[in-house]
């Protein structure tokens, strides 16, 4: 989730400019010319504004309005808390260690930054496979859903995802089980003043990114597959005339699952990449450049920005809900009361 790359400190070969220009245990830094500072600081920012703005807007819509409390959106509303917190914490100081190749927030942050960076990367998973299993109960046994997935069963899951996100976020870091075994190397050849990177030896990435990413991913994409081989079955199954009215009712959680699926094949396709490189890079010598991992973890960041837009485009719920509240609607005595799923 942050920068990885190794820092050659005894290459005085040739002067390059230091983060801190009079310690001799500064960081290197990358100046890039105005002309490209300059935009990259105008893009980070518009991710940053959209993805704060983008995420409070579906939270306000799900606790507004009563309609929407419901236990798929629940699970939905604590994916777009750790979206939210994605935004407003750790992207903004992660825009000025981009574009500055340096991090002057100090060590401490340093540690509290990548601790929440990864916490909210497995939190963001963990409410995926939760997401996956609501839906598939909605599906595949729709009557026994409200049984089953109740507002105490869905608090459960959210209390279990965030327990667990927090341990392995806050663990890895704070424990310092990412350079276990390899103290000596990261504090002699990476470790520097003005740095702020995420060092990992390779039992490290490799058991982080299968618990954080890869078994998730598996669990997810295989109850999906099994929701639309299902989905399948009941379509092709729709004889009667009873039967098109049952297909008419589940008509919304049809399409519930389907745009879930989509933020699935968003989070996946966008996070897929960083976590190759994290799990190879140790196993090839560090050789992968930091600016690539760098652009790896914005690519995964940008999935936190994606999700309100592909709920503004699938959900009329949620443009409606989005409507009211910018038109000053939601002031109104009443308002939470709105029939959101009315044409």
């Amino acid at each position: 989730m942050t920068v990885v790359g190794l820092i050659n400190k005894n290459d005085e070969s040739a002067y390059i400019p230091l983060c801190y220009e009079f310690s001799n245990s500064s960081c290197p830094k990358v100046v890039y010319p105005l002309l490209l500072r300059v935009p990259l600081y105008v893009f980070f920012s518009l991710v940053v504004v959209l993805t704060v703005f983008g995420n409070f807007f579906v939270i306000l819509s799900i606790v507004h309005f009563k309609q929407l409390h419901m236990p798929t959106n629940y699970l939905v509303l604590s994916l777009a808390v750790t979206d939210l917190l994605l935004g407003g914490f750790v992207m903004p100081p992660s825009v000025i260690r981009s574009v500055e190749s340096c991090w002057y927030l100090g060590n401490l942050f340093c540690k509290i930054h990548s601790s929440v960076d990864i916490t909210l990367c497995t939190a963001s998973i963990i409410n995926l496979c939760f997401i996956s299993v609501d839906r598939y109960y909605a599906v595949c046994h729709p009557l026994l859903y409200q049984t089953i997935i109740t507002p105490f069963v869905t608090l459960v899951m959210i209390s279990i995802c965030w327990s667990v996100s927090f341990a392995v976020g806050f663990g890895i870091i704070f424990l310092g089980l990412n350079i276990l075994g390899m103290e000596d190397f990261f504090y002699e050849n990476v470790a520097c003043e003005g740095g702020c990177i995420l060092f990992q030896s390779a039992a490290s990435s490799t058991v982080s990114s299968l618990l954080s990413f890869y078994f998730p991913g598996i669990i997810m994409l295989s109850i999906y597959m099994k929701i639309f081989r299902v989905a399948q079955k009941q379509a092709k199954s729709i004889q009667d005339s009873t039967k098109k009215v049952q297909s008419m009712i589940s008509k919304e959680e049809k399409k519930a699952t389907k745009t879930l699926a989509v933020i699935m094949g968003v989070f996946l396709s966008l996070w897929t990449p960083f976590f190759i490189c994290n799990v190879i890079d140790p196993f090839i010598g560090y050789l992968i450049p930091p600016v690539l991992f760098d652009m790896l973890v914005w690519t995964g960041y940008l999935n936190s920005t994606c999700n309100p837009i592909v709920y503004a485009f699938f959900y009329r719920w949620f443009r409606k809900a989005l409507w009211t509240v910018l038109s000053g609607k939601i002031f109104q005595s009443g308002s939470s009361r709105i029939n959101l799923y009315s044409h």
